[in-house]
């Protein structure tokens, strides 16, 4: 889903901090913490840091606030957890409840819900805006290729070739928040841009509640806002894909979004020619990159760029991407060479 070039998606299950943010004055860490973590720190007389992760869209969620007021920041973060749960269960495939596994089992939704609709909406932008390589239709793939390999085996060309008839957004019909496929054997997954979506909704959530102050990582889908603690901007190092602790680029924000799409955290063989991130056009994982890195306005455009530009060839993914307004990239190609787009940053 993420994707002139190639369609693909990726499914987001990374471990929690894939890109993981360091706040300030208390630095987030990658060990493992339990389903569900909570904190309140007093850092001055009227400023509390804090802080909630739990178990949410398959992975982490964590949030952090700075507010004067304990009382009102834990509230304010416990109705952007039950927000969560309620877009989750619209938006995910993973549960047979929801809208869009309707959709994939009987190949129509009649009246979809308007989230649904405003997430596929613009998944099929940037379908148009990739030449096709971000699609949302690469379910059938990424079904594949969990078969094959919780089987012991690997798929077949001939097993790719028989899907590909399947995949492809322009399958997709859409009218007045009515979906339905124009092909037998369809499927779709919002994986690379519903958590982005879900992010920027608790974010406004968390605003409209006053607390301006905070930072949201889904699992490397990062929103910020305001300021960290002692109104130090926020600190988000980006994960080093060979995992030598050293991370390649730190990047202090104070609002936006960054999110990362990599190889290195879902892979089914060892050597991670089958991941997560699939390229709809071939049926087979994109090998340009190891990491793709995008700073945007909002999740859910950063979400959905960073998976785009992971299938696509870096020169031909930096190029669109100077198109987008506020946007910008930093790649690890899978030779450990590194490249950014001419905006590129380690401050916003």
């Amino acid at each position: 889903m993420k994707k002139t070039i190639a369609p693909s998606c990726d499914n987001k299950r990374r471990a929690f901090l894939k890109l993981c943010g360091i706040l300030s004055l208390g630095s987030a860490t990658t060990a493992l913490l339990p389903v569900e973590h909570a904190e309140a720190l007093l850092f001055g007389k009227d400023e509390y840091k804090i802080s909630k992760t739990r178990l949410a869209m398959g992975s982490f969620l964590a949030i952090t606030a700075i507010h004067s007021s304990q009382d009102e920041a834990e509230n304010a973060i416990g109705l952007a957890f039950e927000e969560v749960d309620r877009l989750s269960k619209l938006l995910s495939r993973h549960d047979a409840s929801t809208p869009l596994s309707y959709l994939n089992n009987n190949g129509k939704l009649p009246q979809g819900e308007k989230e649904v609709a405003e997430v596929v909406a613009r998944s099929l932008y940037y379908h148009r805006l990739t030449g096709g390589a971000f699609d949302i239709t690469v379910k059938p793939l990424l079904d594949l290729y969990q078969s094959r390999f919780s089987s012991g085996q690997k798929p077949t060309d001939s097993d790719i070739l028989a899907l590909l008839p399947q995949i492809g957004s322009t399958n997709l019909r859409f009218t007045d928040n009515a979906i339905s496929f124009s092909r037998a054997g369809m499927g779709i997954t919002l994986d690379g841009i519903a958590p982005g979506y879900i992010v920027d909704r608790i974010s406004e959530l968390l605003s409209k509640k006053g607390i301006v102050n905070h930072l949201i990582n889904a699992s490397g889908d990062i929103r910020v806002s305001g300021v960290a603690a002692k109104g130090k901007p926020w600190t988000v190092a980006i994960q080093d894909p060979a995992k030598n602790q050293a991370y390649p680029e730190v990047i202090w924000m104070s609002s936006g979004a960054i999110s990362t799409s990599g190889d290195y955290e879902v892979y089914y063989d060892q050597e991670k020619m089958f991941h997560h991130i699939v390229d709809g056009r071939t049926g087979h994982s994109p090998v340009w990159s190891t990491s793709v890195t995008i700073k945007a306005p909002t999740v859910m455009d950063s979400d959905a760029l960073s998976t785009s530009l992971f299938v696509m060839d870096p020169q031909d993914g930096i190029r669109m991407l100077s198109s987008q307004s506020g946007c910008e990239c930093f790649i690890i190609g899978r030779n450990g060479q590194t490249r950014q787009s001419d905006g590129w940053s380690t401050k916003s």
